[in-house]
């Protein structure tokens, strides 16, 4: 299957990261966007420093996914490139998900601004009816933000909040984060093993 993943600025670049291994290692197609804040959120929270061109981007981003270089599945996308193939609802894909998904990202995206690639990407995402999941990380929410949400539910969007369960008992991190992935690969309808289901 083919997905697009918007990482923007806010806190919770783990959730990107851990994502995008789950994806690629179930040998997902993936269109990466990136805002520029949420490069210098990943360079802050995972010590990762996207390089400016490109190429060189695109190959660093699959080195670090552990992908050879040639190797297609994921592809990086700059968000000025209001060229790109994904800004037509006639390129198929079968989703997207932005993570984490920043407050100023899902008030553009409700309100159907494109001003970059990835607001495009969700609009086109929306107008022809196909899965778009963000995942907000903020918190506390002020009424703007649950408007904007409950907006954006109804236009056909799945909000899932990087909010954990414990039922599953996590020991670290990682587990709480697998959750949250989790939790998107379920409205995804993608088969995985991220963590343990109530009662199991």
């Amino acid at each position: 299957m083919k997905f697009i993943v918007g990482v923007t600025g806010a806190s919770g670049a783990v959730y990107a990261e851990r994502l995008l291994r789950e994806l690629l290692l179930g040998n997902h197609e993936v269109k990466l966007l990136i805002t520029d804040t949420a490069k210098d959120i990943m360079a802050y929270e995972l010590d990762f420093k996207l390089k400016e061109k490109q190429n060189e981007a695109q190959k660093q981003l699959r080195e670090w996914m552990g992908l050879d270089f040639a190797d297609e599945r994921l592809e990086y996308i700059e968000i000025s490139d209001l060229n790109s193939s994904i800004c037509s609802g006639s390129y198929k894909v079968d989703g997207m998900i932005i993570i984490p998904c920043s407050m100023a990202t899902l008030a553009a995206v409700k309100s159907g601004m494109s001003s970059n690639l990835l607001e495009r990407a969700a609009d086109v995402t929306l107008k022809e009816r196909r899965p778009l999941i963000v995942v907000p990380r903020e918190t506390p929410l002020n009424e703007i933000h649950l408007k904007n949400m409950l907006s954006l539910h109804r236009a056909g969007a799945f909000i899932v909040p990087a909010v954990p369960g414990f039922y599953h008992r996590p020991e670290s991190i990682d587990d709480l984060v697998c959750f949250v992935v989790g939790r998107v690969f379920d409205v995804l309808g993608l088969e995985h093993n991220l963590y343990r289901r109530w009662n199991t």
